[in-house]
């Protein structure tokens, strides 16, 4: 099999994470490196023994591309490698972009580039969230009454004074940088949301919320909490989710969702799935670089997803 040809534009503080999730899957290389940061961009390329380059419109030979620059940048990039490079596919963290308008553009580009948006949405490859989703797929909870869920979390202030981080045209707040995979949570286990409403809170004088609690009413009627700050003292905290069914209470919890903390079904003994993890990420990078390697493009989130997901955090954002 020929591996999938892969390059980084942006060498900042999440590319450590897919350069180790590559590292752990075959099919899959990097081949180049680029950040707009020629000491960050050779340094990395040292580390990789790849070649670099400081203006991604530079890259060959490379069939796919993740974008890992500023939130805020995303769609221009997107859009720019999407309708000017002989690139296929686009990898691009969360958030996808800052804003519904942009992201309706975006999609829109790339689809009339003949090119394929993937999405960063890791957390989808979380075994216990699988888990809960066919729990409540295979209605094994019976009818979602209610869920709660906090990510309460720490960034201190030598994090918010890189030059992008804690500002509204990069970065976008809590919900966005922090936090959206949660969002996107509440779509891939409980569906569309009818209404949200939230407040947030800047008390450390970013441009954008440390601090957001949101409540939200589902089409199906279930109701339930968000919440998520980057304001914890000293440390990440926890994690956790709660889900209230007809037929059972579920809470998972821990550094992100990798333990269940509480379980009372009916007729179901609690499963053995507590797993650890060595960093705040996860594993899910490895399993969507598995995914890729195979081309099972239905693992990742639907556009429709991830849109709403922006719409949402878009409301309670700004």
């Amino acid at each position: 099999m020929v591996s999938v040809r892969l390059a980084l534009v942006g060498c900042g503080r999440i590319s450590k994470r897919h350069i180790e999730a590559v590292q752990a899957v075959n099919g899959i290389d990097i081949v180049a490196v680029c950040d707009i940061n020629e000491e960050k961009a050779k340094a990395t390329a040292e580390k990789l023994s790849v070649p670099y380059a400081t203006d991604y419109k530079d890259l060959e030979g490379v069939d796919m591309v993740a974008v890992l620059t500023p939130s805020g940048l995303h769609p221009r990039h997107v859009i720019d490698i999407a309708e000017n490079m002989a690139i296929p596919y686009i990898v691009c963290e969360k958030p996808i972009s800052l804003t519904s308008r942009e992201m309706y553009e975006m999609l829109d580009r790339v689809a009339k580039a003949g090119k394929t948006l993937l999405p960063v949405y890791q957390n989808r490859y979380n075994p216990l969230l699988v888990f809960m989703k066919e729990l409540i797929a295979g209605e094994r909870l019976g009818k979602i009454y209610q869920f709660a869920c906090n990510v309460l979390w720490n960034r201190n202030d030598d994090y918010f004074n890189i030059d992008w981080h804690g500002t509204k045209a990069y970065d976008g707040g809590v919900f966005y940088t922090q936090a959206s995979h949660y969002v996107d949570m509440i779509f891939y286990l409980f569906g569309k949301v009818k209404n949200a409403y939230g407040v947030g809170g800047n008390l450390r004088k970013l441009e954008v919320h440390d601090s957001v609690s949101a409540i939200c009413e589902l089409e199906n009627g279930t109701v339930g909490s968000l919440n998520a700050t980057v304001s914890v003292y000293r440390t990440n905290y926890m994690t956790e989710l709660t889900v209230i069914g007809e037929k059972g209470t579920v809470r998972l919890s821990g550094a992100n969702l990798n333990r269940i903390d509480f379980w009372d079904v009916e007729g179901m003994e609690k499963p053995d799935m507590d797993f650890t993890i060595d960093h705040q990420y996860g594993k899910g990078h490895d399993t969507m670089y598995g995914y890729i390697v195979n081309k099972q493009w239905d693992k990742f989130p639907s556009h429709d997803d991830v849109l709403a997901g922006i719409d949402l955090m878009e409301k309670i954002s700004f």
